[in-house]
């Protein structure tokens, strides 16, 4: 099926409020085109270089989203243009991406993963780490970084109840923050495979590539 119907059939199912980034890593720049031909704007990458690289190449419209662990070495090859990082998992990595922007002369919107899964291979804050991140002196120095809401991967299983367990935690521990912190407004979670769940648990935003460009089958 054309990637215009599947962006049109998952519009269909998604409630107004809630955004829809098209996951286009491994995804040549073609296939990203026909998605923005069709009228979407939202890509997400997870390597920074094929992020700038394909940023060179396709409309400047496009809003790109950094999803995949990010390291400080990286952040001067998309500090320039990315419009969102979701995957913010240390103090360290908020002051590389503070001084890139400073020298691009922005403000780079930011998200904190949290740790929710049981996968050790997962990266994240802890509930008790991002309270006191957000409440520290350290983040309220970086004056070219805005942390505008969290970012969270449910454990990599076909358990619908635990999925949906991990889900709702991340909201409550979202809505609790917004209590002190009313500039978080985004809450990142869902992917290809439990977006519904995390949709139904108050995500307002969902990461999502199969869907949308099919399973990779080229080189």
């Amino acid at each position: 099926m054309a990637i215009r119907d599947n962006i049109e059939r998952l519009k269909k199912q998604v409630p107004a409020g809630v955004t829809i980034i098209a996951v286009s890593k491994t995804h040549p720049v073609d296939l990203i085109m026909e998605a923005h031909t069709a009228g979407h704007r939202v890509f997400g990458e997870n390597k920074a270089q094929e992020m700038q690289k394909k940023h060179e190449q396709l409309p400047a419209d496009i809003e790109w989203h950094m999803i995949g662990h990010m390291q400080t070495n990286k952040v001067k090859y998309i500090a320039p243009f990315v419009r969102l990082i979701h995957s913010v998992d240390s103090l360290h990595l908020l002051q590389e991406i503070d001084k890139r922007a400073k020298q691009n002369e922005r403000v780079i919107d930011c998200l904190l993963q949290i740790f929710i899964a049981s996968e050790e291979t997962k990266f994240g804050f802890s509930f008790d780490e991002a309270e006191r991140l957000l409440a520290s002196d350290e983040l309220k120095s970086l004056e070219h970084v805005r942390i505008t809401g969290l970012m969270g991967m449910a454990t990599n299983t076909r358990d619908e109840n635990r999925i949906r367990g991990e889900f709702h935690g991340l909201k409550g521990f979202f809505d609790h923050l917004r209590t002190a912190h009313p500039g978080l407004d985004i809450l990142s979670m869902g992917m290809s495979s439990d977006y519904r769940i995390a949709i139904e648990e108050g995500s307002t935003m969902i990461r999502v590539g199969s869907l949308i460009f099919g399973s990779r089958s080229y080189e």
